[in-house]
């Protein structure tokens, strides 16, 4: 028996796509077995067609695997690398583990967010007003031999210690 009460974040309508739509059912086409398994998948899509999860993706998605959104939104408040908030233009993430902290990780950051006027909560991420810049701290970039690190999209930017450093990195982005 199923005694569990369906939940519903919101009641927005959502226009999504039909190549997208049709992107996601290719997708769900694999998991013949468990349309659930497929979860993650189609998280992973929707962050990068559409730059983050919104409540009404969550919803969207728990109604295409047969799921309550709260099965989506679980995973979504889990994983650290699905976003609940637009991002900037450039996503720039400053490892903060002890080699990087050590090394001057927390001066860097210190640093960005003057540089690029961002400010928001300290245990998230920082956005720049002008929507331009995300900043954030994140755990290890594997890079602990040429600490201080940070990634400016995908790309890894190592022994990152001086002004101009600094100002490289925000012109990556752009």
């Amino acid at each position: 028996m199923n005694d569990r009460t369906p939940i519903s974040l919101s009641k927005k309508q959502v226009d999504i796509p039909e190549d997208f739509i049709r992107h996601i059912d290719e997708i769900i086409s694999h998991y013949p077995v468990s349309k659930r398994s497929a979860s993650l998948m189609l998280l992973h899509a929707w962050q990068e067609r559409f730059g983050y999860i919104t409540q009404q993706a969550v919803e969207w998605i728990a109604e295409k695997l047969e799921l309550q959104p709260i099965n989506i939104f679980e995973l979504v408040t889990f994983y650290p690398m699905f976003r609940l908030e637009k991002y900037g233009n450039t996503h720039i993430r400053v490892c903060r583990t002890l080699p990087c902290a050590l090394a001057g990780a927390y001066e860097l950051h210190e640093k960005l967010c003057k540089k690029t006027g961002a400010q928001g909560d300290p245990h998230g991420p920082l956005h720049s007003p002008d929507g331009e810049y995300t900043i954030e701290f994140v755990e290890c970039l594997a890079a602990c031999a040429s600490a201080p690190v940070l990634m400016v999209g995908d790309e890894l930017v190592e022994k990152v210690t001086t002004d101009e450093q600094i100002e490289s990195c925000l012109r990556k982005g752009k």
